[in-house]
């Protein structure tokens, strides 16, 4: 059981951006078949969009671990959860972020949760995740951290 789930899916400007397969898949096909071109993009833009969504990372959190893309770690080794919005996310993506860390960062979610770990025998400092609710997931790090 998760005390919390969250998959970061793509945003609605990204898949109605895709819809310009529609056109250009037209543009390459009208000349030959106007049919073939409506059916190519039709299905060139469900295959993106079902990739974008299939290939999302998923963020739970439960009693025993916390797991962000294809990462998990025990909850006995969270020492810290920080939650950062606009221009203080911008800086932990950018010049504030330590090379070694475990990023799931999606560049449509804005708000970045920082989960400092005390594993000793991980080199990793910290895990960085995008979060559409960040107050919720630091909420659900920080109960888990208490148990």
């Amino acid at each position: 059981m998760y005390s919390y789930r969250e998959r970061l899916s793509p945003a609605w400007w990204l898949v109605t951006a895709l819809g310009l397969l529609l056109p250009g898949s037209l543009l390459i096909f009208l000349p030959l078949n106007p049919a073939v071109g409506i059916a190519v993009g039709l299905v060139l833009w469900w295959g993106s969009v079902a990739l974008l969504w299939l290939s999302a990372p998923v963020i739970t959190v439960s009693a025993e671990q916390l797991s962000a893309g294809s990462a998990s770690i025990e909850r006995s080794f969270i020492a810290r959860v920080d939650v950062y919005d606009k221009d203080d996310a911008r800086v932990q993506r950018g010049t504030g972020l330590d090379a070694r860390a475990w990023l799931v960062l999606r560049g449509w979610i804005d708000p970045v949760v920082k989960v400092t770990l005390n594993d000793p025998q991980d080199p990793t400092p910290y895990w960085l995740i995008s979060s559409r609710r960040p107050a919720q997931l630091a909420h659900a790090l920080e109960r888990v951290e208490q148990n």
